[in-house]
């Protein structure tokens, strides 16, 4: 159904050099395709081609990846219109993942988005509501996943307070991260929690990368 695109997403694929398996084009396709048209209805994502797509959204999750261990229970947490989390499912479909959006209609279009391409992903309206039942259920979160949601002080203040119920988080960030990490400092944020650069990637089309910041409980 999604054959033309699947080709585009795997040619873009090669020509990065990006580790993804050939079994993940189709999945891809499928989960492009529907998140595209519900774009058109809401503004989820500015990538709307192969190659932005692939560039953008699937290389981040391909450099998260080698950071998730084998069968984690992941929250996507801000997932937008499904990224990265959707795909980490299913680059990775060893993992547990669930998404989360504090937009309600952002979170009803992903629930209808991941449905129409064939996954079966728990999508939350409330991020920190979900990560404290999970961990009173016993089923604790091993990593939140964040990409483009806020600046690492609202992010700390958000999370900080909950820090006994997850792992850790992970955090895809510009090039203003070292900045945003000062700032967290001077708010005091530096004694609470360890910020770590676990990974750095280009941002295709610009001379700035993309870095993954580990953040932990002192």
């Amino acid at each position: 159904m999604h054959e033309q695109l699947a080709r585009s997403i795997a040619d873009e694929v090669e020509r990065l050099g990006l580790v993804v398996s050939p079994d993940s084009f189709q999945r891809l396709a499928a989960y492009a395709a529907s998140l595209w048209l519900w774009n058109e209805r809401l503004n989820l994502t500015r990538h709307t081609d192969a190659e932005k797509f692939v560039s953008r959204d699937v290389a981040d999750a391909a450099a998260i990846l080698p950071h998730l261990a084998r069968g984690e229970h992941v929250l996507d947490v801000g997932t937008g219109g499904g990224v990265p989390g959707a795909l980490l499912a299913i680059l990775r479909p060893d993992l547990r993942v669930e998404l989360c959006d504090s937009v309600a209609k952002k979170a009803r279009a992903v629930g209808a988005i991941v449905k129409e391409a064939g996954l079966a992903l728990p999508v939350h309206e409330a991020a920190g509501q979900v990560v404290v039942k999970a961990a009173a259920r016993g089923e604790r979160f091993d990593t939140l996943v964040v990409r483009a949601v806020a600046p690492l002080v609202k992010l700390l203040s958000w999370f900080e307070p909950i820090a006994g119920d997850f792992g850790r988080l992970l955090v895809v960030k510009g090039p203003r991260w070292e900045e945003e990490k000062g700032e967290a400092r001077h708010q005091g944020f530096a004694k609470k929690v360890s910020v770590r650069r676990i990974a750095a990637w280009p941002i295709r089309g610009s001379d700035n990368e993309s870095v993954l910041l580990e953040i932990r409980p002192r």
